[in-house]
């Protein structure tokens, strides 16, 4: 049977850490949004955080309005960003745990222990059609407990996968992400994955039929500097293909 095509999310929420390091409008997320949905991405991923480091709300608003296709807005669960989340209506929210002092998002959702703070808000948006995912650790008591709570989706933290060397460590923690991509597939939501994937480590992934969306940022907006935008974002697309295919 052949297994479904793979979908490529792309997060250019450093292309707007590269302007707000300067002010001014330049990079414009947007501008990236539409090379990127132009060159094989099938989404558009952005990141509002609590303290606005990089998008912010404007590019929400602009993001949405304008770009053709559909918006992956991640988002704390707050009263705040479900009031933004309500009035835009993105395709897809994806909730994630957001502290100030972290460099980048350091791991999954912690649904069972937070499961009253994060059912109202599930329940909210998808009653206004928004695909809700909650963004967990391949663990699976939490995927269980995303069922429970009607979530559409769980996008699998890959962070600990791609910093593992080479050899039994990182065989092990892949062994745990095609595992629970299965767990996810049988409680009949979609698996989605992403945090650090390269071109080896998406691919990777790419070839678990479980898994039907990546979503990646910080190394495609980086080798972008190298390749360009375009180039890069078709080269990931290509790469998850040739992945998916074998």
């Amino acid at each position: 049977m052949q297994r479904p095509d793979i979908r490529l999310g792309i997060n250019v929420d450093h292309v707007a850490t590269v302007r707000n390091a300067r002010g001014g409008i330049h990079p414009d997320p947007l501008a990236a949004a539409l090379v990127a949905l132009e060159h094989g991405a099938d989404s558009i991923t952005i990141h509002l955080r609590e303290d606005r480091r990089h998008i912010r709300d404007a590019d929400v608003t602009s993001m949405r309005q304008q770009m053709p296709g559909p918006m992956n807005l991640e988002m704390a669960a707050t009263e705040e960003m479900l009031a933004i989340a309500m009035a835009v209506r993105p395709h897809a929210v994806c909730l994630v745990p957001e502290r100030r002092a972290e460099l980048t998002t350091e791991g999954g959702l912690n649904a069972v222990g937070q499961s009253m703070q994060l059912f109202p808000i599930i329940k909210a948006l998808s009653a206004e059609g928004v695909r809700v995912s909650l963004f967990l650790d391949p663990d699976p008591a939490q995927i269980a407990e995303a069922a429970k709570l009607g979530a559409g989706a769980v996008e699998l933290h890959t962070g600990t996968y791609c910093e593992a060397l080479a050899g039994p460590a990182r065989e092990a923690e892949r062994n745990r992400l095609v595992a629970a991509a299965r767990e996810v597939a049988a409680h009949g939501m979609e698996c989605h994955a992403g945090h650090g994937l390269d071109y080896e480590t998406a691919a990777e992934m790419a070839a678990v039929p479980e898994i039907i969306e990546l979503n990646i940022g910080h190394f495609l907006i980086g080798q972008a500097i190298f390749d360009g935008l375009g180039a890069t974002v078709a080269r990931m697309k290509q790469t998850m293909r040739d992945a998916r295919s074998r």
